[in-house]
């Protein structure tokens, strides 16, 4: 007989007994017989989780007098470890295995073959059902599926009959109604408090057993077809769902997607009596225990990858294929995902949405980088997310510290309110300086301009008082978009920025993709086999080879700005030459705008960025050719340290204040005195107050960063005497003995200047 004739056999006779009148334990006791039956086996037990505790409620075959007096634990013996793994055993010799525990109530010591699978429910492990024989055997891999397909059914009619605990049902234990604290990594720092939103809120399955099989098999047929056309037209957009993977991801969804095995499993599943939703869960369920068994990370993403398109396909099936961004966000909101793309992100109104919490997630991901541009705090690499967080419960995420605190007690959330409250003054009072022009107490003015990518940042520039935009990265408006951002398209974005930004610079960003921020239409292209990704092709070395993707935002920033002053700045530029090859390519453009006797910028500025070490040992070169350097120090820092930013072990390693990058931004200040050329820092670094303190102390005079961190550094700088502090500074490092902090901290608390 089938794994589908064995399972169908058993649930149509469950769902009489289910259905009849009889007490609940009655009926338990008679499905153990039928389970028994079905499957000829000496022994059938099943065990239901009860305050906390897995309780034998019926069995066929051990002793009755064990029935509700054997309890064990969750990870206890071969039921707990099923009920605590979530995963199937299968064993030929049940005394063998490490976890097995002898119970002598039950009288189970002749029996030696044993097979558990888990009653799921919503996710969660709330029962196991068992079977037994004297004769030392595996189970058959039919044998294994009918049970697996029993326990989902069993699952349904166990919680409907209320024979657990109505919030154990529901997968409601204390790990989900009382108090808790999850931890992540801090990926944009910030404070964030309301309702927990899931980005794909979860289908409720309703109806488990199907009522005519062949119209199930015809629901699972059309949602197979349209998943299927979803994924073509992502591959023929060069758009995939989370945006940013490599090509070899979308290949591995087509693969998946157009899978007869996979199908065919959802289809035997459908022949056992499921609904198609149910066959979809059930060979999900199936997916979930074989994750749990693979070591190799390669075959783990696979699977992943398998259980997101068996999510897209289950809510195609249940005719719930938008995400909560569509539905609107009805309170403040604090979302949750596995992952988030950029455009994902841009579609959630920004007015609700007060924070994100990542299961997975990375410094460098392009969502991180768009949250960062609109000030959402994120935390990610997020462990327990779906088994401690239900749709709606409380958040207080406090990103900076990297938790999230889950159904807060009262004190907690009025102590937590209270510092956001602190933190909202302090934002208050940054606030009043927009108009405040920040000098040092000795009177030298800093330029304090701001960081942006997207059309809405520009309202920080009046809102701040920042001198200016002094990196606008355009490679924001490439990473949301499906396809090549088209000419016009970037000329009317460059257009509304010049405008919004009035009599005040904005340095252009030539775009800055590949690499780490690869573009799925650009995939084929960028080199998705690169060990070192930021060290890879992107950035200028990208745009160059690119040549039409070069000229077509060359051309658009000139047709944007003209009759103004236009800022120019090339990324990733390690030699002169790149400068002058990038330079040429605008001057051509030039050339031909001036030949078809358009209007032109009244004046360009070009500039570059030093990220690259080497460019630090040739600017002697490069100066006469600029209007002015950007260090970005992000990039920078991870080269000088051969560190990557994006690995959470070595994130805080390398600290900004140590001797070897400041004597080394030293260096380069000193080495470009009398060039006529501005020189300034872009990047975090900048943002925070005692790395701003240090290069001040160090020469410089230009500090572009993230809006919320203009007030805060305007304020510190009419706090310093640069004297004081370059002479400080210069006798920290002319000696050090390790990182300057504690230094920096020291002089900061003696003068009243408050830091993170």
């Amino acid at each position: 007989m089938t794994a589908a004739a064995s399972a169908r056999q058993i649930l149509l006779r469950l769902t009489e007994v289910m259905a009849s009148r009889m007490h609940a334990q009655a009926k338990l006791d008679q499905v153990v017989e039928i389970i028994g039956e079905c499957l000829t086996s000496e022994v059938c037990s099943i065990y239901l989780l009860r305050e906390g505790m897995l309780e034998l409620f019926a069995t066929r075959g051990l002793n009755q007098s064990a029935v509700h007096v054997t309890r064990m634990a969750i990870g206890e013996g071969l039921t707990g470890a099923i009920a605590q793994k979530v995963e199937t055993l299968n064993l030929a010799e049940a005394k063998a295995h490490p976890d097995f525990q002898y119970r002598p109530e039950t009288g189970e010591e002749k029996f030696h073959s044993f097979a558990g699978v888990p009653i799921v429910y919503r996710e969660r492990a709330v029962g196991v059902l068992c079977v037994q024989h004297v004769e030392p055997r595996r189970y058959e891999e039919v044998e294994i599926e009918a049970l697996q397909t029993t326990a989902m059914v069993l699952s349904e009619l166990i919680a409907n009959a209320e024979l657990i605990d109505e919030e154990q049902a529901r997968g409601l234990t204390a790990e989900m109604t009382g108090p808790q604290t999850l931890t992540g990594l801090t990926l944009v720092k910030g404070l964030g408090a309301g309702v927990a939103v899931y980005h794909q809120p979860r289908v409720e399955i309703t109806q488990v057993m199907a009522e005519d099989i062949e119209a199930e098999r015809q629901r699972v047929y059309r949602a197979f077809d349209k998943m299927r056309e979803q994924i073509d037209t992502l591959a023929s957009q060069a758009e995939f769902g989370v945006g940013g993977e490599h090509e070899e991801v979308l290949e591995t969804y087509k693969m998946f997607a157009y899978d007869e095995g996979w199908s065919r499993r959802i289809n035997e599943a459908i022949d056992a009596g499921l609904t198609a939703e149910a066959a979809i869960e059930r060979v999900q369920q199936h997916t979930r225990m074989r994750m749990r068994e693979i070591d190799d990370p390669l075959l783990a993403d696979r699977m992943h990858d398998l259980e997101d398109l068996a999510n897209r396909l289950l809510r195609i099936v249940a005719g719930q294929v938008g995400t909560a961004a569509s539905q609107g966000l009805r309170k403040d909101a604090i979302l949750i995902a596995r992952n988030l793309g950029p455009a994902e992100l841009l579609e959630y109104d920004k007015r609700r949405l007060k924070g994100v919490i990542l299961e997975e997630g990375s410094l460098t991901a392009h969502v991180v980088i768009v949250a960062r541009a609109m000030n959402v705090p994120v935390i990610g690499r997020t462990k327990g997310v779906r088994t401690t967080i239900r749709e709606g419960d409380e958040i207080l995420l406090d990103a900076t510290a990297g938790n999230a605190i889950i159904r807060p007690l009262p004190q907690v959330a009025d102590a937590f309110q209270t510092r956001f409250a602190k933190s909202r003054e302090k934002q208050a009072a940054y606030a009043s300086l927009r108009d405040v022009e920040p000098f040092t107490r000795c009177g030298t003015r800093i330029q304090v301009m701001m960081n942006a990518g997207l059309r809405d940042d520009m309202s920080a520039l009046a809102m701040t008082g920042a001198d200016g935009v002094g990196l606008f990265r355009t490679e924001f408006q490439f990473l949301v978009s499906a396809t090549l951002p088209q000419r016009e398209r970037q000329t009317r974005l460059y257009r509304d920025v010049l405008d919004a930004a009035g009599d005040k610079p904005v340095i252009f960003r030539t775009v800055d993709i590949g690499g780490d921020k690869s573009v799925p239409y650009l995939a084929s292209e960028i080199a998705a086999q690169d060990e070192n990704p930021a060290m890879g092709w992107r950035a200028l070395r990208l745009a160059l080879e690119r040549e039409g993707l070069m000229k077509i935002q060359a051309r658009a920033l000139l047709e944007a700005a003209a009759g103004r002053s236009l800022y120019v700045m090339f990324p990733m530029v390690s030699e002169p030459w790149e400068f002058d090859a990038a330079k040429q390519v605008f001057d051509e453009q030039l050339a031909f705008l001036r030949a078809q006797k358009k209007l032109l910028p009244e004046r360009i500025n070009f500039g570059a960025m030093l990220e690259v070490p080497a460019l630090a040992e040739v600017l002697d070169m490069l100066l006469p050719r600029l209007s002015f350097l950007s260090i970005g120090t992000n990039d920078l820092t991870q080269f000088l340290f051969a560190a990557d930013r994006a690995n959470p072990k070595l994130a805080e390693r390398y600290d900004w204040l140590s001797p070897s990058i400041l004597r080394f931004l030293r260096r380069v200040m000193q080495n470009s005195v009398g060039s006529g050329v501005d020189i300034g820092v872009c990047g975090e670094m900048g943002g925070r107050r005692l790395e701003a303190l240090a290069l001040l102390g160090i020469g410089y005079r230009r500090l572009s960063i993230t809006p919320a961190a203009v007030g805060p550094i305007k304020e510190l700088v009419r706090k310093v005497d640069l004297a004081e502090l370059t002479a400080a500074m210069n006798g920290w490092l002319l000696s050090p003995t390790g990182s300057l902090r504690e230094q920096l901290s020291a002089w900061a608390d003696a003068r009243d200047i408050e830091y993170d």
